[in-house]
C-alpha cells in the first residue's frame, strides 16, 4: 500500500468516525452491498466515486 492509498483510507476511517447516523445507515447499506459483490468497502470507496451518495461527501479527492 502506497502513501497515498494509506491517506485515503485514514480519510475513510475519519468519514466514518464522525459521520451522523443517517450517514452512517448509508455507509452500512453501501458495506452490505458491496460485500455481497465480493469486493471490500474500503477498495469501493478508495477507487470509485460513483458508489458513494453526495449526502456522504468525500474528504478527499483523488488525484
Amino acid at each position: 500500500m502506497n502513501i497515498e492509498e494509506r491517506k485515503n483510507l485514514q480519510h475513510l476511517d475519519e468519514l466514518i468516525l464522525n459521520a451522523s447516523d443517517e450517514e452512517l445507515e448509508k455507509i452500512q447499506e453501501i458495506d452490505y452491498q458491496t460485500q455481497l459483490d465480493g469486493e471490500s468497502f474500503y477498495h469501493i470507496y478508495v477507487d470509485s466515486d460513483s458508489l458513494v451518495p453526495p449526502s456522504i461527501k468525500k474528504s478527499f479527492r483523488k488525484s
